[in-house]
């Protein structure tokens, strides 16, 4: 996927809430709930939906990557 319109499709989701698999470094998998809050040229910010929210940024390579999994709510 081109990176240019990858930007584009979340940036149109902003405010969307989303379901979150993170693949980390060593076989770690984190999964959360969060809302797209914020999108810049190179990262895009997640409001994660928990007792207190964490904001966490990750960048476009990460989903074209497949290290970030995203399914709408």
């Amino acid at each position: 996927m081109n990176k240019e319109l990858l930007r584009e499709k979340i940036k149109a989701k902003e405010g969307n809430h989303f379901d979150f698999v993170f693949n980390g470094s060593r076989n770690q998998v984190e999964k959360f709930s969060g809302t797209i809050i914020e999108t810049y040229p190179s990262v895009f910010l997640v409001e994660t939906n928990e007792d207190i929210p964490r904001i966490k940024s990750f960048s476009y390579n990460d989903v074209i990557t497949s290290n970030l999994e995203m399914k709408e709510k």
